[in-house]
Formats: structure tokens, sequence, C-alpha cells
């Protein structure tokens, strides 16, 4: 093998590989010779077809896993020599080659930054805490009452009024005709609920039980039944009962509605699932103030093809979200500053404007600095990872699809089918759990100081400015960058690939 660097610039290095003819030869004779014995030609038993036979019959067929090998292993050992080591894909593009010749490639690879993260005792991180007092679940089974509907009849003599229960009897009539779908006997409805075509409610405001009345309306022009789509149809309604809001009383009955005993086991099932939701919002807001430390303390070059990468990502996801339109939309974070020139074309193939184009300049910049940011933070995560061998076990990364596939009752077969299939989507599983656990090693080195705050208070800087907390909270999950694995051969490949998380 014949290795000539032909780049060395910051991570970037770009390698002329040469792999002699004979090695290729070599690697064939080899593989034929494996193959042998289960192989078999007219006129010769299993194992016994000469070798020469077998390479004209079978050497053309193997020669594409042949070379591949050939491109992996000398990319691998090309690499090693040097002590590199790759931060994404290598891209391979083969330049020459004819049966019998000289195999000739090129390999363009970016690195893995040199990174010496800081001592993690050193760092001070705020953790806010709050608890779940009795007020605070007062008020859940106070929401969660007036979210269940009880009504009892009017016995004063009145007419219906908005928020009020008419049961009625109706059939609906287009030119005369009944339709279907358009009758409903002692059906229940909340005047004021929004709940049926527009108009319709607010004209049976003021009848009375035992009140019969013609409603007139027309079904909008996108309704879901595209027969009656923009028609005019009339409702006979007849108001057989009238019926008024009552309070929900919270007590031992109340509880059964939930499944539960009684009231005290309601509160206790509350009160535990809300010391699990503030603690998810503490846990968020303590990782994103530890990241935000760690962005801070490190700076390392980033390989231009990863931020490149996830820059895209960003891109793509603002444009997908606005609709293909956009203005300066803070829901997203991202940018780097990246050598290469991305104002010059910001036209695709078609002639259409590119997803870059739909952006400002001034949101380029900024979701730059957001993916190197990102990327920086992952391969932070990864090397930390590396170093203290910190690992995702197979019964973990089971444990949370099991938790996924609980969310589709019945269908917990097929979501496990669907990760054993696809090593992407494992993957993705596999990264936050890794990640996780990086942070966690971390936080267990730094100075953890804890802050108690109000149940408002732990939530109020997400209330109070959603869209720059979305856009933090995207910041916040870094796609951690394992060390590389074994290099693939990807013929002329046009973008690197970025190794997956964990």
């Amino acid at each position: 093998m014949q290795v000539n660097e032909t780049l060395n610039e910051g991570l970037k290095r770009e390698f002329e590989i040469v792999v002699p003819a004979s090695e290729i030869e070599a690697e064939l004779d080899g593989r034929l010779a494996e193959l042998a014995p289960q192989m078999s030609l007219p006129g010769f038993r299993p194992g016994k077809v000469p070798p020469s036979l077998l390479k004209a019959r079978y050497g053309d067929s193997l020669l594409g896993e042949i070379l591949e090998k050939a491109v992996n292993s000398n990319t691998e050992m090309a690499l090693n020599e040097r002590g590199l080591r790759p931060a994404v894909q290598p891209r391979v593009e083969i330049t020459a080659y004819d049966k019998g010749k000289d195999l000739e490639y090129k390999v363009s690879v970016e690195l893995m930054p040199e990174i010496e993260p800081i001592d993690f005792s050193t760092l001070t991180v705020e953790r806010t805490v709050a608890s779940v007092d009795d007020k605070a679940v007062d008020e859940a089974l106070e929401r969660m009452a007036g979210q269940q509907k009880d009504s009892e009849p009017v016995t004063e003599d009145r007419g219906a009024a908005e928020g009020d229960v008419v049961v009625i009897d109706f059939e609906g009539k287009i030119d005369g005709v009944a339709f279907d779908g358009g009758a409903a006997q002692d059906h229940h409805l909340e005047l004021g609920s929004n709940t049926f075509i527009p108009g319709f409610e607010g004209q049976l405001v003021g009848a009375k039980a035992g009140d019969s009345r013609d409603v007139t309306v027309s079904f909008p022009d996108d309704y879901q039944a595209s027969h009656l789509a923009g028609k005019e149809a009339v409702f006979g309604v007849t108001v057989k009962e009238l019926r008024a809001p009552k309070p929900v009383a919270i007590d031992d009955e109340f509880a059964k509605r939930f499944g539960l005993d009684d009231l005290q086991a309601l509160r206790d099932a509350v009160r535990e699932q809300m010391q699990g939701e503030f603690a998810e919002a503490a846990r968020a807001k303590t990782k994103r103030s530890l990241l935000d430390a760690l962005a801070e303390r490190h700076s390392f070059g980033v390989p231009p093809g990863m931020v490149e990468e996830e820059y895209r990502g960003i891109v793509h996801q603002v444009v997908a979200h606005s609709g293909g339109e956009t203005g300066h939309d803070h829901d997203h974070d991202h940018d780097h500053d990246h050598d290469h020139d991305h104002d010059h074309d910001h036209h695709d193939h078609s002639g259409h404007p590119s997803e870059d184009e739909k952006i400002s300049e001034e949101d380029r910049a900024e979701y730059r600095q957001i993916a190197e940011r990102r990327v920086r933070l992952g391969l932070l995560l990864s090397e930390v990872g590396r170093m203290n061998n910190i690992q995702v076990t197979d019964e973990e990364v089971t444990n949370a699809i099991r938790s996924q596939a609980a969310r589709f009752p019945g269908q917990e077969r097929f979501v496990f089918e669907y990760y054993q299939k696809n090593p992407e989507a494992l993957a993705q599983v596999r990264a936050p759990l890794f990640e996780d656990k990086v942070v966690d090693f971390i936080l267990e080195m730094a100075t953890v100081t804890e802050k108690q705050v109000t149940p408002e208070q732990l939530f109020a800087e997400d209330d109070a400015d959603e869209a720059a907390e979305e856009q933090k909270a995207e910041e916040a999950k870094p796609k951690a960058k394992p060390k590389a694995k074994k290099t693939k051969a990807k013929a002329k490949t046009d973008d690197a690939q970025e190794t997956s998380a964990e």
C-alpha cells in the first residue's frame, strides 16, 4: 500500500492510496479458497472444482466485496499508522481501477479534535427544586374537577343560557331531504362549547324545555364530509330537558371516576405524578445550566462537516416548521463560522430557492453558531464518556424501548420489531441514554447547590418566554458522538456521515 497525504489543514486530512493489484488478487484467491468447499460446477464434485475455473466463474461477482474490504482495511491501516481518529465516516472516491491493475482511491476525513476536559470539580451548578405541597395538590384536583362535566336539571322557569346543557332530539335536512348522520335523540349539548356546526348552539339560547325550533346553519366549506361541505341545512330541534352546570365535589366518589378507592388514594397519586413532573423540570434546568457552563469553559476546533450537517438539519427544521417562509425565527438556535461561502448560490438544481435562501443572513449566522455549539458539546460529552468507559447496556436500551412500547397497548411487539430492524432508530434510543449517563457522571463531581423555589417559579421561566426556552431546550440536546467506528468504503460519497450516537 502506498499512501500520499494531499491535504493537512486543521482537522481535515486527504490521502491518495494505491493498493497493489497483487494484494487484490491475493484477497480474491483467499476468498475463493474459503468458498471452494461449498461450490460446485457441472462435472465436478463439491469442493473439487479447480481454482482457475472457480475464479473464471465467480471472480467477477466477488470483486466488489474484495474491493470494499481492501478499501476498508487499507484506509483503517493508514489512519491507525498516523494515530488519526476520524470524527465522521471517511469519504472514499475510487479514482482508478481496472481488472488486474492497482486500485487507486482518495480518502477525505475529518478528525476528532484534541479535547481536554476541565476539572469538573471546579464547576458549580444550581439545581432548582420545588416541593409538592398540599396547596399544589389541591389546585391540581380543582383543575381535574373543572374538566369533569356534571349537570343537574333546571327547576326554575327560564330559557337556556351559555354554559347550560340542553337535552335534544334533532333531524337535519338539506333541500327538505334528511341526510345520513344528521339525526340523534337525547343528545346532551353544552351551549357555548362550539362542538356543533358554527351557529347551531347560539340559536338554542333562550329555548325552554318542550320548545321546538328550526335551526338553519351552513356546513363549513372545508367540512370533513365533502358531500355536505358548503351546503345549507335546516335542523328540526326539540328541547327535551334543560340542565345547569353542577360543581363536581372532590370526594371519594370523585376518586372512583379515576379507578381509585378513595380521595386519599387520588391525592397520593396526584402528588406522585406531580413530583415526577417537578423532578423532570428541575433536571432539565440543571442539565441546561451544566451545558452552558461546559460550553463556556471549553474551546476547541470542531469538524466543519459535522457542523455543516448539524446546520443543515437546523435550517431544514426551521423552514419546515414555518411552512417554507421564515423571518427571524428564534424558536430554534444554530450556527458556526464555516469557511465555505453559503451565500453565493441559494438555489437548488430545479431553480427553486434553497432552504438557505428562505432564511435571513442574520439567521444563517445564528444557526451556524448554534450548530457549532451543539457539535462541540456532543464531542465533549462523547470524549468524557470514552475516557471514563461510560457505556449504555443492552438492558437499559431494552427498558427504554419497553417504556415507549407501553404507550401503544396491543402494539408492543411491533414497536420492538421496528427497533430490531432499524439500527438508526435504535441508535436514537441509545444516544440520549448515553448522554444522560455522562451528564450524571459530571454532576457527581461538580458542586451542585440546591435552590428551593415555588412550583410557579420552577415553570415560570418557560412560561415567560416560551420561544426562547424552546430554543434553549433544543440546544440542550447535543448529539453525543462516540469514538469513530471502523471505516466503511463508500465510493464517490458526496457527504461525510456522522458516527452513530453511542
